[in-house]
Protein backbone atom coordinates (compact mmCIF):
# COMPACT_ATOMS: atom_id res chain seq x y z
CA UNK A 1 0.00 0.00 0.00
CA UNK A 2 2.72 2.82 1.12
CA UNK A 3 4.59 1.67 -2.53
CA UNK A 4 1.46 1.94 -4.36
CA UNK A 5 1.16 5.58 -2.26
CA UNK A 6 4.56 6.53 -3.29
CA UNK A 7 3.99 5.98 -6.72
CA UNK A 8 0.82 7.97 -7.08
CA UNK A 9 2.39 11.00 -5.28
CA UNK A 10 5.62 10.83 -7.89
CA UNK A 11 3.16 10.66 -11.14
CA UNK A 12 1.05 13.40 -9.45
CA UNK A 13 4.61 15.40 -8.85
CA UNK A 14 5.70 14.58 -12.47
CA UNK A 15 2.14 16.11 -13.44
CA UNK A 16 2.08 19.26 -11.69
CA UNK A 17 6.06 19.58 -13.03
CA UNK A 18 5.24 19.35 -16.50
CA UNK A 19 2.00 21.52 -16.14
CA UNK A 20 3.89 24.07 -14.34
CA UNK A 21 6.77 24.00 -16.66
CA UNK A 22 4.14 24.05 -19.66
CA UNK A 23 2.43 27.39 -18.03
CA UNK A 24 6.48 29.11 -17.46
CA UNK A 25 6.94 28.27 -21.61
CA UNK A 26 3.56 30.35 -22.01
CA UNK A 27 4.35 33.05 -19.33
CA UNK A 28 7.74 33.23 -21.48
CA UNK A 29 5.96 33.49 -24.18
CA UNK A 30 3.71 36.16 -23.63
CA UNK A 31 5.93 38.25 -21.98
CA UNK A 32 8.21 38.59 -26.06
CA UNK A 33 4.96 39.09 -27.17
CA UNK A 34 4.38 42.16 -24.84
CA UNK A 35 1.50 40.59 -23.38
CA UNK A 36 1.74 39.56 -19.79
CA UNK A 37 -0.09 36.95 -18.64
CA UNK A 38 -1.76 38.15 -15.19
CA UNK A 39 -0.84 35.06 -12.88
CA UNK A 40 -0.96 34.40 -9.21
CA UNK A 41 2.51 36.55 -9.15
CA UNK A 42 0.92 39.12 -10.87
CA UNK A 43 0.12 42.61 -9.60
CA UNK A 44 -3.31 42.45 -10.59
CA UNK A 45 -4.10 38.81 -10.27
CA UNK A 46 -6.90 39.19 -7.38
CA UNK A 47 -7.91 42.08 -9.43
CA UNK A 48 -8.80 39.96 -12.63
CA UNK A 49 -10.31 37.38 -10.39
CA UNK A 50 -12.74 39.86 -9.08
CA UNK A 51 -13.55 40.66 -12.60
CA UNK A 52 -14.26 37.04 -14.02
CA UNK A 53 -15.99 36.11 -10.86
CA UNK A 54 -17.81 39.66 -11.28
CA UNK A 55 -18.97 39.61 -15.16
CA UNK A 56 -19.50 35.93 -15.13
CA UNK A 57 -22.03 36.52 -12.40
CA UNK A 58 -23.56 39.72 -14.35
CA UNK A 59 -23.98 37.80 -17.76
CA UNK A 60 -25.65 34.73 -16.27
CA UNK A 61 -28.54 37.48 -15.06
CA UNK A 62 -29.10 38.34 -18.88
CA UNK A 63 -28.45 33.94 -19.59
CA UNK A 64 -31.53 33.62 -17.08
CA UNK A 65 -33.88 36.15 -17.87
CA UNK A 66 -32.95 37.64 -21.39
CA UNK A 67 -34.60 40.75 -22.35
CA UNK A 68 -37.28 40.06 -25.54
CA UNK A 69 -38.51 42.80 -27.33
CA UNK A 70 -38.17 46.45 -28.03
CA UNK A 71 -35.84 48.67 -25.68
CA UNK A 72 -37.22 51.42 -23.18
CA UNK A 73 -35.74 54.13 -20.97
CA UNK A 74 -35.88 52.09 -17.89
CA UNK A 75 -33.70 50.01 -20.11
CA UNK A 76 -30.76 52.45 -20.84
CA UNK A 77 -30.71 53.54 -16.94
CA UNK A 78 -30.73 50.34 -15.75
CA UNK A 79 -27.98 49.35 -12.74
CA UNK A 80 -27.82 45.74 -11.58
CA UNK A 81 -25.91 45.66 -8.03
CA UNK A 82 -24.21 42.13 -7.51
CA UNK A 83 -22.24 41.91 -3.84
CA UNK A 84 -19.69 39.43 -4.07
CA UNK A 85 -16.82 38.35 -1.29
CA UNK A 86 -14.41 40.85 -0.72
CA UNK A 87 -16.14 43.37 -4.07
CA UNK A 88 -18.90 45.10 -5.14
CA UNK A 89 -19.83 45.10 -9.04
CA UNK A 90 -22.27 47.33 -10.64
CA UNK A 91 -23.65 46.74 -14.30
CA UNK A 92 -24.87 49.73 -16.24
CA UNK A 93 -27.40 49.51 -18.95
CA UNK A 94 -27.62 45.55 -19.04
CA UNK A 95 -30.26 45.01 -20.89
CA UNK A 96 -28.83 47.24 -23.33
CA UNK A 97 -26.15 46.03 -24.63
CA UNK A 98 -27.24 42.22 -24.03
CA UNK A 99 -29.25 42.72 -27.09
CA UNK A 100 -26.49 44.59 -28.58
CA UNK A 101 -24.09 41.39 -28.47
CA UNK A 102 -26.98 40.01 -29.91
CA UNK A 103 -27.64 41.78 -32.63
CA UNK A 104 -23.50 41.17 -33.20
CA UNK A 105 -23.92 37.10 -33.65
CA UNK A 106 -22.30 36.96 -29.96
CA UNK A 107 -24.33 34.52 -27.78
CA UNK A 108 -24.46 35.36 -23.82
CA UNK A 109 -22.68 31.84 -23.43
CA UNK A 110 -20.08 32.52 -25.79
CA UNK A 111 -19.29 35.81 -24.27
CA UNK A 112 -19.35 34.58 -20.75
CA UNK A 113 -17.27 31.69 -21.84
CA UNK A 114 -14.51 34.23 -23.15
CA UNK A 115 -14.72 36.38 -20.12
CA UNK A 116 -14.83 33.44 -17.75
CA UNK A 117 -12.17 31.14 -19.09
CA UNK A 118 -9.82 29.31 -16.73
CA UNK A 119 -6.85 30.56 -18.71
CA UNK A 120 -5.26 33.75 -17.16
CA UNK A 121 -6.17 37.55 -17.96
CA UNK A 122 -4.08 39.37 -20.01
CA UNK A 123 -2.85 42.91 -19.38
CA UNK A 124 -1.25 44.80 -22.51
CA UNK A 125 1.55 47.16 -22.11
CA UNK A 126 1.00 49.87 -24.64
CA UNK A 127 3.02 52.93 -25.23
CA UNK A 128 -0.12 55.12 -24.50
CA UNK A 129 -0.24 58.19 -22.69
CA UNK A 130 -3.12 57.08 -20.91
CA UNK A 131 -3.38 56.41 -17.30
CA UNK A 132 -5.05 53.68 -18.00
CA UNK A 133 -5.31 50.02 -17.80
CA UNK A 134 -5.47 47.68 -20.60
CA UNK A 135 -6.44 43.56 -20.04
CA UNK A 136 -7.60 41.17 -22.78
CA UNK A 137 -8.95 37.80 -22.05
CA UNK A 138 -7.49 34.74 -22.18
CA UNK A 139 -8.60 33.99 -26.24
CA UNK A 140 -7.66 38.13 -27.08
CA UNK A 141 -11.33 38.09 -28.19
CA UNK A 142 -12.22 40.63 -25.41
CA UNK A 143 -10.77 44.05 -24.63
CA UNK A 144 -11.28 45.52 -21.15
CA UNK A 145 -10.34 49.11 -20.24
CA UNK A 146 -10.17 51.15 -16.99
CA UNK A 147 -12.06 54.23 -17.56
CA UNK A 148 -12.74 57.44 -15.94
CA UNK A 149 -16.21 58.13 -14.35
CA UNK A 150 -16.92 61.08 -17.02
CA UNK A 151 -15.90 59.06 -19.65
CA UNK A 152 -18.42 56.13 -18.63
CA UNK A 153 -21.03 58.94 -18.06
CA UNK A 154 -20.37 60.15 -21.26
CA UNK A 155 -20.97 56.71 -22.84
CA UNK A 156 -24.43 56.15 -21.15
CA UNK A 157 -25.33 59.43 -21.57
CA UNK A 158 -24.66 58.50 -25.22
CA UNK A 159 -25.70 54.82 -25.56
CA UNK A 160 -29.39 55.50 -27.22
CA UNK A 161 -27.29 57.22 -30.09
CA UNK A 162 -25.02 54.90 -30.46
CA UNK A 163 -27.15 52.27 -30.85
CA UNK A 164 -29.43 53.73 -33.36
CA UNK A 165 -26.32 54.35 -35.52
CA UNK A 166 -25.16 50.96 -35.08
CA UNK A 167 -28.43 49.76 -36.34
CA UNK A 168 -28.46 51.93 -39.31
CA UNK A 169 -25.01 51.11 -40.11
CA UNK A 170 -24.34 47.76 -39.30
CA UNK A 171 -21.22 47.44 -40.81
CA UNK A 172 -19.85 50.41 -38.97
CA UNK A 173 -15.99 50.41 -37.99
CA UNK A 174 -16.91 52.06 -34.45
CA UNK A 175 -15.36 49.81 -31.55
CA UNK A 176 -18.54 47.68 -30.44
CA UNK A 177 -19.15 48.20 -26.72
CA UNK A 178 -20.22 45.09 -24.88
CA UNK A 179 -20.52 46.19 -21.54
CA UNK A 180 -20.37 49.28 -18.76
CA UNK A 181 -19.08 47.95 -14.89
CA UNK A 182 -17.60 49.34 -11.66
CA UNK A 183 -15.84 47.54 -9.05
CA UNK A 184 -15.91 48.44 -5.52
CA UNK A 185 -13.28 46.88 -3.38
CA UNK A 186 -12.88 47.89 0.05
CA UNK A 187 -10.01 50.40 1.14
CA UNK A 188 -9.34 50.78 -3.04
CA UNK A 189 -12.09 52.85 -3.98
CA UNK A 190 -14.18 52.36 -6.95
CA UNK A 191 -13.04 51.57 -10.73
CA UNK A 192 -15.12 51.97 -13.74
CA UNK A 193 -14.28 50.11 -16.60
CA UNK A 194 -15.50 48.93 -20.20
CA UNK A 195 -15.76 45.83 -22.31
CA UNK A 196 -15.17 45.60 -26.09
CA UNK A 197 -14.52 43.59 -28.62
CA UNK A 198 -10.99 43.61 -29.81
CA UNK A 199 -10.51 44.98 -33.13
CA UNK A 200 -7.36 43.16 -33.94
CA UNK A 201 -8.75 39.53 -33.48
CA UNK A 202 -7.41 36.96 -34.33
CA UNK A 203 -3.93 38.23 -34.29
CA UNK A 204 -1.77 35.32 -34.48
CA UNK A 205 -0.90 36.45 -37.94
CA UNK A 206 -0.83 40.10 -37.61
CA UNK A 207 2.08 41.99 -38.93
CA UNK A 208 2.20 45.78 -37.91
CA UNK A 209 -0.27 47.59 -35.54
CA UNK A 210 -1.36 51.29 -36.28
CA UNK A 211 -3.00 54.40 -33.87
CA UNK A 212 -3.73 56.95 -36.89
CA UNK A 213 -4.60 60.34 -36.07
CA UNK A 214 -4.17 62.05 -38.36
CA UNK A 215 -1.67 64.60 -36.98
CA UNK A 216 2.30 64.50 -36.64
CA UNK A 217 2.92 65.86 -33.25
CA UNK A 218 4.24 63.28 -31.45
CA UNK A 219 3.46 60.79 -33.25
CA UNK A 220 6.20 58.25 -33.69
CA UNK A 221 7.38 54.63 -32.22
CA UNK A 222 10.63 53.42 -32.34
CA UNK A 223 9.89 50.12 -34.47
CA UNK A 224 11.10 47.14 -32.81
CA UNK A 225 14.19 45.59 -34.41
CA UNK A 226 13.50 43.11 -37.01
CA UNK A 227 12.92 39.63 -36.39
CA UNK A 228 11.30 40.76 -32.81
CA UNK A 229 7.64 39.73 -31.41
CA UNK A 230 7.53 42.35 -28.91
CA UNK A 231 4.24 44.04 -29.82
CA UNK A 232 4.14 47.77 -30.23
CA UNK A 233 1.49 50.10 -31.70
CA UNK A 234 2.96 52.29 -33.94
CA UNK A 235 1.66 55.87 -34.70
CA UNK A 236 1.25 58.33 -37.67
CA UNK A 237 4.48 59.51 -38.68
CA UNK A 238 5.47 55.12 -38.74
CA UNK A 239 2.47 54.93 -41.43
CA UNK A 240 3.92 57.67 -43.33
CA UNK A 241 4.20 56.20 -47.43
CA UNK A 242 2.86 52.88 -46.56
CA UNK A 243 -0.94 52.36 -48.60
CA UNK A 244 -4.02 50.11 -47.83
CA UNK A 245 -4.95 48.17 -50.59
CA UNK A 246 -8.81 47.17 -50.96
CA UNK A 247 -9.81 47.48 -54.57
CA UNK A 248 -13.14 46.81 -54.72
CA UNK A 249 -13.66 47.72 -51.13
CA UNK A 250 -11.96 51.47 -51.48
CA UNK A 251 -15.12 53.39 -51.95
CA UNK A 252 -16.88 51.44 -49.04
CA UNK A 253 -14.30 52.58 -46.11
CA UNK A 254 -13.73 55.92 -47.73
CA UNK A 255 -17.70 56.33 -47.30
CA UNK A 256 -17.95 54.36 -44.00
CA UNK A 257 -15.22 56.35 -42.60
CA UNK A 258 -16.40 59.60 -43.41
CA UNK A 259 -20.25 58.59 -41.89
CA UNK A 260 -18.28 57.20 -38.65
CA UNK A 261 -16.10 59.65 -38.04
CA UNK A 262 -19.21 62.79 -38.87
CA UNK A 263 -21.06 60.78 -36.18
CA UNK A 264 -18.21 61.60 -33.87
CA UNK A 265 -18.16 65.24 -34.65
CA UNK A 266 -22.04 65.44 -33.94
CA UNK A 267 -20.62 64.43 -30.48
CA UNK A 268 -18.25 66.75 -29.92
CA UNK A 269 -15.75 63.89 -29.89
CA UNK A 270 -12.20 64.80 -30.31
CA UNK A 271 -9.97 62.60 -29.48
CA UNK A 272 -10.43 58.95 -31.62
CA UNK A 273 -8.26 57.06 -33.85
CA UNK A 274 -7.88 55.14 -36.77
CA UNK A 275 -6.68 51.69 -35.78
CA UNK A 276 -5.06 49.55 -38.40
CA UNK A 277 -3.28 46.67 -38.69
CA UNK A 278 -2.40 44.35 -41.42
CA UNK A 279 -1.46 40.29 -42.32
CA UNK A 280 -0.38 39.02 -45.87
CA UNK A 281 -3.56 36.71 -47.52
CA UNK A 282 -2.29 33.27 -48.02
CA UNK A 283 -2.27 32.05 -51.60
CA UNK A 284 -5.30 29.57 -50.56
CA UNK A 285 -7.11 32.63 -49.02
CA UNK A 286 -7.14 35.28 -52.33
CA UNK A 287 -8.71 32.00 -53.95
CA UNK A 288 -11.23 31.30 -52.41
CA UNK A 289 -12.11 34.35 -51.09
CA UNK A 290 -14.06 35.28 -54.67
CA UNK A 291 -15.19 31.81 -55.26
CA UNK A 292 -18.99 31.91 -56.33
CA UNK A 293 -19.99 29.23 -53.36
CA UNK A 294 -18.09 32.13 -51.56
CA UNK A 295 -19.24 34.73 -52.79
CA UNK A 296 -22.87 32.72 -51.64
CA UNK A 297 -21.65 32.57 -48.29
CA UNK A 298 -20.68 35.51 -48.13
CA UNK A 299 -23.34 37.70 -49.02
CA UNK A 300 -25.64 35.81 -46.43
CA UNK A 301 -23.82 36.70 -43.59
CA UNK A 302 -23.65 39.77 -44.73
CA UNK A 303 -26.93 40.67 -45.20
CA UNK A 304 -27.86 38.71 -41.34
CA UNK A 305 -29.27 41.36 -38.84
CA UNK A 306 -30.35 40.84 -35.58
CA UNK A 307 -32.83 42.15 -34.30
CA UNK A 308 -33.70 45.93 -33.80
CA UNK A 309 -32.56 47.37 -30.31
CA UNK A 310 -33.99 50.18 -30.03
CA UNK A 311 -36.82 52.83 -31.54
CA UNK A 312 -35.85 54.07 -34.25
CA UNK A 313 -36.54 57.42 -34.54
CA UNK A 314 -36.34 58.23 -38.41
CA UNK A 315 -34.50 61.09 -38.14
CA UNK A 316 -31.19 61.37 -40.25
CA UNK A 317 -28.02 60.23 -38.90
CA UNK A 318 -24.84 62.88 -39.56
CA UNK A 319 -23.18 61.27 -42.31
CA UNK A 320 -26.21 59.07 -44.38
CA UNK A 321 -25.32 58.67 -47.70
CA UNK A 322 -28.35 59.12 -50.07
CA UNK A 323 -26.71 60.13 -53.40
CA UNK A 324 -24.58 57.98 -55.75
CA UNK A 325 -25.50 55.00 -53.53
CA UNK A 326 -24.05 52.20 -55.00
CA UNK A 327 -24.34 48.31 -54.38
CA UNK A 328 -22.33 45.43 -54.93
CA UNK A 329 -22.72 43.19 -57.62
CA UNK A 330 -21.36 39.68 -58.60
CA UNK A 331 -20.59 38.31 -61.87
CA UNK A 332 -19.50 34.75 -62.48
CA UNK A 333 -17.05 33.98 -65.21
CA UNK A 334 -18.04 31.41 -67.13
CA UNK A 335 -17.15 28.06 -67.20
CA UNK A 336 -15.48 28.37 -63.89
CA UNK A 337 -16.32 28.80 -60.26
CA UNK A 338 -14.74 32.52 -59.95
CA UNK A 339 -16.96 35.51 -59.36
CA UNK A 340 -15.90 39.08 -59.51
CA UNK A 341 -17.75 41.33 -57.61
CA UNK A 342 -17.86 45.21 -58.06
CA UNK A 343 -19.92 48.18 -57.01
CA UNK A 344 -22.86 49.48 -59.42
CA UNK A 345 -24.57 52.23 -58.81
CA UNK A 346 -27.69 51.41 -57.55
CA UNK A 347 -29.94 53.58 -60.54
CA UNK A 348 -28.48 51.51 -62.84
CA UNK A 349 -30.53 48.88 -61.85
CA UNK A 350 -33.19 48.41 -64.28
CA UNK A 351 -35.07 45.37 -62.54
CA UNK A 352 -35.87 43.65 -60.14
CA UNK A 353 -38.12 41.35 -59.21
CA UNK A 354 -41.25 40.79 -57.19
CA UNK A 355 -40.38 39.60 -53.49
CA UNK A 356 -39.52 43.06 -52.46
CA UNK A 357 -35.55 43.19 -53.66
CA UNK A 358 -36.38 46.49 -54.91
CA UNK A 359 -36.68 47.71 -50.92
CA UNK A 360 -33.57 45.24 -50.29
CA UNK A 361 -31.23 46.78 -52.54
CA UNK A 362 -32.08 50.26 -51.00
CA UNK A 363 -31.90 49.28 -47.51
CA UNK A 364 -28.34 48.12 -48.29
CA UNK A 365 -27.12 51.04 -50.31
CA UNK A 366 -28.41 53.21 -47.63
CA UNK A 367 -26.69 51.72 -44.76
CA UNK A 368 -23.80 50.91 -46.74
CA UNK A 369 -23.18 47.40 -46.46
CA UNK A 370 -20.20 45.58 -47.77
CA UNK A 371 -19.50 42.19 -48.72
CA UNK A 372 -18.16 40.76 -45.62
CA UNK A 373 -15.25 38.05 -45.37
CA UNK A 374 -15.99 34.86 -44.17
CA UNK A 375 -13.86 35.19 -40.72
CA UNK A 376 -14.10 35.94 -37.12
CA UNK A 377 -14.81 39.22 -36.52
CA UNK A 378 -15.59 40.08 -39.72
CA UNK A 379 -16.65 43.77 -39.06
CA UNK A 380 -13.72 45.18 -38.31
CA UNK A 381 -11.73 43.01 -41.24
CA UNK A 382 -11.55 43.26 -44.88
CA UNK A 383 -9.44 41.84 -47.16
CA UNK A 384 -7.30 43.41 -50.22
CA UNK A 385 -5.96 41.52 -52.68
CA UNK A 386 -2.85 41.01 -51.28
CA UNK A 387 -3.75 41.68 -47.51
CA UNK A 388 -6.09 41.49 -44.99
CA UNK A 389 -6.61 44.64 -42.79
CA UNK A 390 -8.13 45.05 -39.11
CA UNK A 391 -9.89 48.39 -38.96
CA UNK A 392 -11.50 50.07 -36.28
CA UNK A 393 -12.58 53.51 -34.98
Amino acid sequence: MAEEAGTQDANMNRRTYTKRKFLWRARQKWKLLGLFEIDQDHEFYSFTCMLKEGLTAAVQVSIDTPRLGLLNEPDFSAVLTQVHEGFEMKTFAGPVFAQFRRMLGMSENDYQQSLSSEGFYLQFISNSKSKANFFLTNDKRIFLKTQEKREIQFLLSNLRSYMQHMERYPHSLLVKFLGVHSIKIPHEGKKYFIVMQSVFYPDERIQARYDIKGCQVSRWTDPVPEGSNIIVVLKDMNFEGSTIGLDQQRSWIVRQVNIDTEYLRALNVLDYSLLVAHQPLHLDERQQSWSFANVILRTKKSMTTGGSPSHSTGTPVPGLVEEESTVLVSEVVSGTDECHVKEVPKATLSSVDSSGSDMELTEVSVQNRRLLPRSKNSLHIIDGAQSRYFVGI
